[in-house]
């Protein structure tokens, strides 16, 4: 089965887009998000009806943020999504009247929802701004280790 990588996917695109200084166009977003500009409209569309990002047509223009990152939390993004489902799992449902699969299906059932509350409430707990404060600590550490390198002198 495939798994939906929608939400990672978004994310990762409106972190790019919170660090330019500029509306980022569907192809530079399609790029991010490694799909097709058509896919990234379609998405996008979904995030501008809810107030999260803005477009402007024509040279110049494009995607840009519309709210203040520490105003949007991660499940406010995955319900502009459309609530895609998080659990890969789900419950068999071939013999409906056999009490071995009402009894199995009843407890799967209840440990999904109680793990999707779970998560939902995780997703409630973050902000963009948390996870663009992440990124820009990896950013640092990243930079502290790499070793700097000094240009050759010319002979």
């Amino acid at each position: 089965m495939r798994r939906d990588s929608r939400l990672s996917a978004t994310l990762h695109a409106l972190l790019h887009m919170a660090e330019q200084n500029r509306p980022m166009t569907s192809a530079e977003l399609a790029m991010c998000m490694t799909t097709n500009a058509v896919v990234v409209r379609r998405t996008m569309a979904g995030l501008r009806d809810a107030g999260f990002v803005r477009s402007e047509k024509g040279h110049g223009g494009g995607w840009e943020i519309a709210r203040d990152l520490a105003t949007v939390t991660l499940k406010d993004i995955y319900d502009a999504l459309g609530k895609p489902s998080l659990m890969a799992m789900g419950i068999h449902l071939e013999s409906p009247t056999c009490l071995v699969e009402q009894a199995v299906n009843h407890s799967l059932t209840s440990a999904f929802a109680d793990a999707e509350a779970v998560l939902i409430g995780r997703l409630a707990d973050v902000t963009l701004a948390q996870l663009a404060a992440d990124f820009h600590a990896r950013a640092e550490d990243y930079r502290s280790k790499t070793p700097t390198r000094t240009p050759r002198k010319k002979s």
